[in-house]
């Protein structure tokens, strides 16, 4: 990175892609582009490109990341950060592509939900790493849907120096004990505020298989305050995130200097060797 931007525009692109229909939606994918082109940094949901219940098609369209579609999405003016199937090797990953100009960097989901309606370790190998991105001036981490869910990835996302963290998601409505868009809210202010972040969420919308995605997608500000939010339908807009009073903040307020890393690493060493 050659600097620290002061500031930096997100649009929120809240798509409903068709299950499988990879063209089509890279097409719905670059018109969306094209109309934030003002924007530093635009972001679609997981899975943007290929629809959510691969396992039910016989050939799911696996992209390498290498594709040169993937690559084209950030030809339109910002930087990009959009879900996507990932063929490797023999393995597909849950993956976010990070584009910025012809560059591509990936960043693959950690933890597959395979419970109750969600099958993905059927379907998906966990990725293994969780890095940080220089976008535009700005420090950025990218989780996908589950992964904000497991307390330790936002505060190592945090640590590990970003400034916003990004969060892509095919979250459907739920009638389960916690009730679905409360529990995403508080773990969005909570990753805002008590890792003094800008929580980024962009959820997609649309009807797949008969399940409902709600949309909602959201910026949340360090101080708890929600800066924009959509509706349930296909939309996009634009937030201004104010990095440089961020950094401000955690000037004032260094709570990231309490990392205690030696603490952490100790009691996950001494639970893991608990499990042997």
């Amino acid at each position: 990175m050659t600097g620290s931007a002061p500031a930096l525009r997100v649009a929120l692109l809240q798509t409903a892609p068709r299950l499988g229909a990879v063209d089509a939606n890279l097409a719905e994918l670059n018109r969306r582009l094209r109309q934030a082109a003002d924007a530093d940094l635009a972001v679609a949901p997981e899975l943007a490109t290929h629809g959510y219940h691969l396992g039910d098609l016989d050939d799911p369209r696996a992209l390498p990341a290498a594709d040169e579609r993937l690559a084209g999405l950030g030809g339109h003016g910002p930087a990009v950060v959009a879900g996507f199937a990932e063929a490797h090797r023999h393995h597909r990953y849950n993956s976010a592509a990070i584009v910025d100009g012809g560059r591509v960097a990936v960043q693959r989901k950690l933890y597959l939900p395979t419970y109750r309606d969600w099958e993905e370790r059927k379907h998906f190998r966990p990725g293994g790493r969780l890095r940080r991105h220089d976008v535009r001036g700005a420090r950025v981490a990218v989780l996908i849907c589950n992964d904000l869910w497991q307390p330790p990835l936002p505060w190592l996302a945090a640590h590990g120096g970003a400034e916003v963290v990004v969060v892509i998601a095919n979250s459907v409505e739920s009638e389960a004990a916690v009730p679905v868009r409360k529990a995403w809210d508080l773990l969005l202010a909570h990753t805002a505020v008590a890792l003094q972040t800008y929580a980024v969420f962009v959820n997609r919308s649309g009807v797949e298989r008969g399940r409902r995605f709600w949309g909602g997608s959201c910026v949340v500000g360090p101080d708890g305050e929600t800066l924009v939010r959509l509706g349930a339908d296909e939309d996009q807009a634009v937030a201004d995130l104010d990095l440089d009073a961020l950094r401000a903040l955690r000037r004032r307020w260094p709570l990231l200097q309490e990392s205690r890393f030696d603490l952490v690493a100790g009691e996950a060493a001494r639970l893991a060797a608990e499990e042997e």
